[in-house]
């Protein structure tokens, strides 16, 4: 579930807390996490509404001056049924403060690594090493150019990315990613002691 970039800060403070959607199947679900570029939303409930039953003070919660201008927007797409979705700021990205945590023990990088040979398990070939040192030597370099670069699809590689931003090991630039201080600290560990997937 995406909004659009004016309403990230009045989610973060509060002031929008609905949004509506039409969807053949609800991309989030009640008591579910959805990470936007202003931190996580707490999910509380993802309930099928019909338009009639959305009133003005729906629309303004959901960030519309008038409820005429929320359901032109949502008859903009036919197809699908249509959600109330009702939301909390839950606060931070918690992977923005993992990124800076570089000071790592012993433990801490051994699963990490452990981590990393489960997901190069997991796929065709090992790719985890190959994507984070791509990474750290071409900063800002955009998915399609690294999947090219590195020979997987783009389309397993994006979801791939993520995986390595969840552990807080890369960060998304405007274009592309860069190595995070505790990527770097892990890539440096790898050097020494390789993946064994």
């Amino acid at each position: 579930m995406l909004f659009r970039t004016a309403l990230l800060d009045r989610i973060r403070t509060g002031e929008v807390t609905l949004a509506f959607r039409r969807w053949t199947k609800p991309t989030v679900k009640a008591g579910g996490r959805l990470r936007t570029a202003v931190g996580e939303l707490a999910i509380d409930s993802v309930i099928p509404c019909e338009a009639g039953e959305i009133g003005d003070r729906d629309a303004m919660a959901a960030g519309f001056e008038r409820r005429d201008d929320l359901l032109a927007e949502l008859a903009q797409r036919s197809e699908g049924d249509l959600y109330r979705i009702a939301f909390r700021f839950a606060g931070a990205d918690p992977r923005i403060a993992l990124r800076d945590e570089d000071d790592l023990s012993i433990a801490e990088i051994d699963a990490i690594t452990a981590r990393l040979a489960r997901l190069d398990g997991r796929a065709d070939r090992a790719w985890t090493t190959a994507v984070l040192q791509w990474i750290a030597d071409h900063e800002g370099l955009a998915a399609r150019e690294i999947a090219a670069a590195l020979a997987i699809e783009k389309a397993v590689l994006k979801p791939n990315i993520r995986k390595l931003k969840d552990l807080g090991l890369t960060e998304s630039l405007a274009v592309g990613y860069r190595l995070s201080p505790r990527g770097a600290t892990i890539l440096e560990a790898l050097r020494v002691r390789p993946v064994r997937p």
